[in-house]
């Protein structure tokens, strides 16, 4: 039987749901994989740090993150003075990297993931800006440390989009592609052909804890630009930006431009397109009336749906139906049982 030791830096929604999940999949891990795991590191922005080479008690660092508090009290020696101080203090295996994202620099958290593969961890992120604006960077430092950079939550959580890459399609070269990949937006237009207003249905996705206090990122198209971004740079091989994608978010949209589409049988849609002609890569994020006959029409709610063309296959799609963190979760658990070279990926 394997132990691993795991270290988390950021505590939220998605890390505590990865740590529920591996609680949940405990017995699993360890009849099929001869996995046990124990959490020698948390570090959250808000609620403290805790570092315990024995191993945390994460149910008390759930109830303490989630009632407010900090979870200092669970550190053993002294506490971090900082994120790279605490990456570097933990004895662990594999850090998970779930901090808010930087769309325009990717900053602090690729120093975070660079700093763990030089100590000799395996990285794990759902964080979409090292992707974008450090993947040459971490691939190569993680070469050079024999670990693993491993991302697939990154780009509709949990469904296996870069992994499908590593493995099943071989000699196979990506032309272009085109989806749904920002889940927010997606509802929020699907809310506003039932007639409410752009600000009243911005108030619920952020009740509902799908969109931030700053609503921009996702409004104005920038989650869906670093995702087309991220899937360029990784999967046609060329390092690519959000800013470099031809961006346009959903504020411009009115109740008469969602009524003259329904009632021309189309629906408004956040359209990502990417596709490479003449030996340039021409990226897009913008709303769209799309038809009935388009697979995207009838991607509803908070689901996701991406079709890749490839030279040997002219279409292949995959939805996601209504994510949610445990979603991402599994993608993060996946992509640790990649490292550790327990699954065939």
């Amino acid at each position: 039987m394997q132990t691993v030791r795991l270290a988390l830096v950021g505590f939220g929604n998605v890390g505590r749901a990865l740590v529920r999940l591996l609680e949940r999949k405990r017995a699993l891990l360890a009849s099929q994989y001869g996995l046990e795991w124990v959490v020698t590191g948390i570090a959250t922005g808000r609620h403290g740090m805790a570092v315990d080479p024995q191993g945390l008690d994460v149910q008390e660092a759930l109830r303490l993150a989630e009632s407010g508090q900090s979870i200092d009290a669970l550190c053993r020696g002294p506490r971090p003075a900082s994120m790279l101080d605490f990456i570097r203090a933990c004895p662990a295996d594999v850090l998970f990297e779930n901090s808010p994202v930087n769309h325009h620099t990717g900053q602090p958290a690729i120093d975070h993931l660079r700093t763990a593969l030089e100590c000799g961890m395996h990285a794990v992120t759902a964080n979409k800006g090292p992707v974008v604006h450090g993947h040459a960077l971490l691939t190569e430092t993680a070469a050079r440390s024999g670990r693993k950079f491993m991302f697939e939550s990154t780009v509709m959580d949990g469904a296996p989009i870069f992994s499908l890459f590593r493995q099943p399609l071989p000699a196979s070269e990506l032309m272009g592609f085109m989806g749904i990949l920002n889940s927010c937006t997606n509802l929020m237009l699907e809310m506003m052909e039932q007639g409410r207003e752009l600000d009243d249905v911005i108030r619920y996705a952020q009740s509902i804890g799908i969109a931030e206090t700053d609503p921009s990122a996702d409004v104005d198209g920038w989650d869906a630009a670093i995702k087309v971004a991220a899937l360029i740079t990784v999967l046609m091989g060329e390092p690519f930006t959000p800013q470099q994608v031809v961006r346009e978010g959903i504020r411009g949209l009115s109740a008469e431009d969602i009524r003259a589409a329904l009632d021309a049988g189309e629906r408004w849609k956040l359209v990502c397109t990417a596709r490479r002609e003449n030996g340039q890569i021409h990226a897009q994020v913008a709303p769209q009336r799309v038809p009935s006959t388009s697979p995207l029409y009838s991607v509803g709610g908070t689901s996701s749906f991406v079709q890749f063309e490839m030279d040997t296959l002219s279409g292949l799609g995959i939805l996601e139906s209504n994510p949610g963190p445990d979603t991402t979760a599994y993608g993060l658990l996946a992509d640790l049982l990649n490292a550790l070279g327990k699954t065939n990926g």
